[in-house]
């Protein structure tokens, strides 16, 4: 996955992470850092039903980081009509809020796109015996 300068898991060009970084108010150090810590807390969170975290099965469609430090998390299930679609969201808020330096969090759920099976990491592949 891609890193861009204020999200996670988006695509960036030059153009955009030049752009980002010259109207960030976070520091180049600070945000990588929050970046980091945010992965890392987002990797503790499980799909009950599958023993890959969410981050590696390929749940977490972008992540973004205001300059107030407010994050926005946009997040799939593997299937609309997962059991845990009412409580997944508020296990990734939890999650994300035990960051510190983190203000605000909001998750916002989403099927467009749909997940498949081809947005897990290799990590994700190997556990689940998939490659």
């Amino acid at each position: 996955m891609s890193e861009d300068v204020n999200t996670v898991g988006t695509e960036e060009t030059p153009e955009s992470a030049a752009a980002d970084a010259a109207v960030s108010a976070i520091s180049q150090e600070e945000l990588e850092q929050l970046t980091d810590d945010i992965i890392a807390a987002l990797k503790t969170v499980y799909d009950p039903e599958i023993p890959v975290d969410i981050y590696e099965l390929g749940l977490i469609y972008k992540v973004d980081i205001s300059d107030d430090r407010d994050v926005v998390v946009d997040m799939t299930l593997t299937a609309p009509g997962c059991p845990v679609a009412g409580t997944m969201p508020v296990m990734v808020e939890d999650a994300v809020r035990t960051v510190e330096g983190i203000g605000d969090v909001r998750v916002n759920m989403t099927f467009d796109p749909p997940w498949d099976p081809s947005r897990m990491s290799d990590e994700a592949r190997v556990a689940l015996n998939m490659y």
